[in-house]
């Protein structure tokens, strides 16, 4: 979606932007229809035109975090190495990893891409269509397989993350994310049924061979678009998570965020997946997990497993924006809803559990 908002030269300098791309001998020109792009995410994004092509340019957010550069530098690394794959990605053209250039901020360009993101709303076309629909949530497990076959070492990525002991250090991972709420005054603690229960089953169920590869690390219906003409997955978006480790929390990723139940009265299906979430056709989970085991030579077996741990580490990176509501840092209405989103998710996690 398009904003209205002015864009500062402190963000996105249109004059020094003109001149980095001369130096990369992209198309010249006066720099047109700059507009800023919306679509729930702090990073900037600016399409604009020049030279008779269409570019976005994405940064960090203006007024950048400490992580922020290093992450725009692994989201250019990651989108290069995957052109030519077969993956659903914006194609990277460009990139400025030189701090120095554009007041602090590591930025790139890469193609726009023509689809919609059905969290946020959907075209008529795919509205009324539940076999269109169900298509759509077959091409989310489609695309992810396509990841997830990637061979990272082969494509530049062998040392991108650390895939040694990265389902074993998880669950302890995370379990210090949530302690660590308790340093925000007003936060009365983690109240959050199973919590404990849930960690111990993961510990004691970790599947004990997998093998590394290219993860998206946020991979949920929010962070794909859609081709406008049809089904067609057009490409996974915001690949700030990105690292290696193992693919299968990204099918687990889908899974825990996914509608269990249609007509909105899901929290899931009411704010994770939005717009998708209540609309009728889309194929269930066990059939999203056949449709990747068909595609991919991952075992599938423990899928579950993944989908705990999937529900398990949301649900502690949303509870922190609600312990931050709790401490006057963030809205009231917000923290709640992340909250009651952090319980489905437990709540989703236990009964897969048994618990």
């Amino acid at each position: 979606m398009q904003s209205n908002q002015p864009i500062e030269r402190e963000v996105v300098d249109l004059d020094v932007l003109a001149a980095w791309m001369d130096e990369q001998d992209l198309p010249p020109g006066p720099i047109t229809d700059a507009e800023l792009l919306g679509g729930g995410t702090q990073n900037v994004l600016l399409k604009f035109l020049r030279g008779g092509e269409a570019y976005v340019l994405r940064r960090g957010p203006k007024h950048l975090r400490p992580a922020s550069n290093e992450v725009m530098r692994r989201e250019q690394r990651v989108l290069a190495a995957l052109a030519g794959s077969d993956v659903p990605h914006p194609r990277f053209i460009a990139g400025c990893t030189d701090e120095t250039v554009m007041n602090g901020a590591v930025f790139y360009l890469m193609d726009p891409v023509d689809g919609f993101n059905a969290t946020v709303g959907l075209p008529a076309l795919h509205a009324g269509d539940p076999a269109m629909m169900h298509e759509m949530g077959l091409q989310a497990a489609d695309a992810v397989a396509r990841l997830g076959a990637v061979d990272h070492e082969a494509v530049g990525l062998a040392d991108f993350g650390r895939p040694d002991g990265f389902l074993e250090r998880q669950v302890a991972r995370w379990q210090s994310e949530l302690d660590s709420y308790s340093q925000i005054d007003g936060y009365p603690g983690p109240e959050i049924p199973g919590v404990d229960e849930v960690a111990g089953w993961l510990d004691a169920h970790r599947p004990q061979s997998w093998r590394p590869g290219i993860m998206h690390g946020d991979y949920h219906l929010a962070n794909v678009l859609f081709a406008p003409d049809g089904p067609r997955l057009a490409a996974i978006v915001d690949w700030e998570m990105c690292t290696i480790g193992d693919p299968l929390l990204d099918l687990g990723w889908l899974l825990a965020t996914w509608p269990q139940s249609q007509g909105g009265d899901d929290v899931m299906a009411s704010v994770v997946t939005g717009a998708m979430g209540g609309a009728s056709g889309l194929p269930g989970p066990d059939e999203l997990v056949a449709h990747y085991a068909e595609r991919s030579d991952r075992d599938t077996s423990s899928i579950d497993w993944y989908t705990v741990l999937a529900c398990y580490k949301l649900g502690i990176v949303l509870e922190g924006t609600h312990a931050r509501a709790c401490g006057g840092r963030a809205p009231k209405a917000t923290g709640d809803l992340l909250h009651a989103i952090t319980l489905g998710l437990f709540a989703r996690a236990r009964s897969l559990t048994g618990a």
